[in-house]
């Protein structure tokens, strides 16, 4: 499985947290969550921990999936 790259973060004066991946915003973090997302940062992988927050993670085989035979169009669904 490959690791996620890109993302980065920014902790703003007001206490949000913005983050992005490769270059566009993927989330904003207040209050509590902000919290609990910075402590994480701190003690994990910090690029696997703001892909799992932003939901953008992806496991590299999406594509491999959409382009194989079976889901080329045809008859939907297992007999």
């Amino acid at each position: 499985m490959p690791r996620p790259h890109g993302f980065t973060y920014e902790q703003r004066g007001d206490g949000s947290v913005v983050l992005t991946h490769q270059g566009r915003a993927a989330g904003v973090l207040r209050g509590g969550r902000a919290e609990k997302f910075l402590a994480e940062v701190e003690s994990g992988d910090t690029q696997l921990v703001m892909a799992r927050w932003t939901g953008a993670y992806r496991f590299g085989n999406e594509r491999q999936a959409r382009n194989h035979p079976r889901n080329q169009g045809g008859r939907t669904g297992r007999r």
